[in-house]
């Protein structure tokens, strides 16, 4: 049962994070036999889907020269370098309020800033080693335990964090599959239009679904030996409308940085959508390959070496700059901290 108890206070020894959290997320729960056969299949997948995006970006990409990617880099200007800094931030800043959020909807009261620096830390890192509710939820405990946040609270927390992002993306690919029309889909996916309509209204009708189900059920849901409390209307809401501008202004750090005029925004974010699901599905550290190659076999009508250089860029402003501010301020953190103790 998902207790969100706030006098559940975070045990003092930071060695026991991982374990108190293995009780607590669902994910972890259950007989030994089918978590096992889970993630069997689950390495299984990922297995595939690595060899598959290897042999879709080797045939993408096995003739491009480094002086190719390197032209298609120069092309961007320095405002659009600082335009992609600004929208990594601008996305990082937007999960943080959603962690502050979330954090309040499970009972903690923290300050915002606290609230800010902790989901920057534990979702750069998660973004780079795998979306995984165990890594996410641990670093994130390590972070609150030491300002009076429960294993509990926290594991509500990041559940809460996960939810926002899947009503969010599903929500802003639903809206752009549907409102970009059969012509701007056609031009720039290899997603037929009747595909990109059924999808989009079946996303929507989720989404809306999810809503309605918050406002009328005002009871836990139990299932599975757990149980979880459905956030308000208000809330959802919330959730819905955060999660979709946070991923709107994340598919827009990849978009500035293609050709202008390449691909129309509305038809990127129906191609951007589903590669970011492949890559999180695949448990691959940050959909390294997968992203690449789903998007990759979507997109259409983009010069190589600008898709290339696209994806580097990405990586860079999205991932790698975040993973080291993250883990330089994990470690502030962790010697500031044994300075007190001292």
């Amino acid at each position: 049962m998902l207790s969100l108890d706030p006098n559940d206070r975070a045990a003092s020894h930071p060695e026991d994070v991982e374990e108190e959290l293995a009780a607590v997320l669902p994910q972890t729960q259950g007989s030994r036999f089918f978590p096992m056969i889970r993630g069997l299949a689950w390495h299984l997948l990922a297995f595939i889907l690595l060899g598959a995006a290897a042999f879709i970006l080797w045939r993408e990409f096995r003739t491009l020269s480094l002086s190719q990617v390197t032209a298609a880099i120069r092309a961007w200007g320095w405002g659009t370098v600082a335009l992609a800094l600004s929208l990594s931030a601008s996305s990082f800043v937007l999960m943080g309020f959603v962690e502050y959020l979330g954090l309040r909807w499970a009972g903690a009261r923290v300050r915002l800033r606290t609230a800010l620096a902790g989901s920057f830390v534990a979702s750069a890192m998660a973004h780079s080693l795998g979306a995984n509710l165990l890594v996410s939820g641990a670093v994130r405990a390590r972070w609150y335990g030491r300002r009076g946040v429960s294993f509990r609270q926290v594991a509500a927390a990041t559940l809460f964090q996960g939810f926002s992002f899947t009503v969010g993306i599903a929500t802003l690919a639903g809206v752009c599959l549907l409102a970009a029309g059969s012509q701007e889909i056609t031009a720039a996916s290899r997603i037929a239009n009747p595909v990109a309509d059924g999808v989009g209204g079946l996303l929507v009708a989720a989404v809306g679904a999810y809503i309605a189900l918050c406002a009328l059920v005002h009871r836990p849901l139990r299932g599975f030996g757990h149980s979880v409390k459905l956030p308000s209307v208000r809330v959802a809401l919330a959730q819905m409308s955060l999660g979709a501008i946070d991923n709107a202004v994340a598919a827009a750090i990849f978009w500035i940085l293609l050709p202008a005029g390449a691909v129309d925004y509305l038809a990127f974010v129906g191609i951007y959508a589903p590669s970011v699901v492949a890559g999180l599905i695949s448990h691959v550290p940050g959909g390294v390959g997968v992203f690449e190659g789903s998007l990759s076999t979507l997109l259409r009508g983009v010069e190589p070496a600008a898709l290339a250089a696209a994806f580097l860029g990405y990586r860079l402003f999205f991932f790698l700059i975040p993973l080291v501010l993250a883990g330089l301020a994990l470690v502030l953190d962790t010697l500031r901290e044994r300075s007190r103790q001292k």
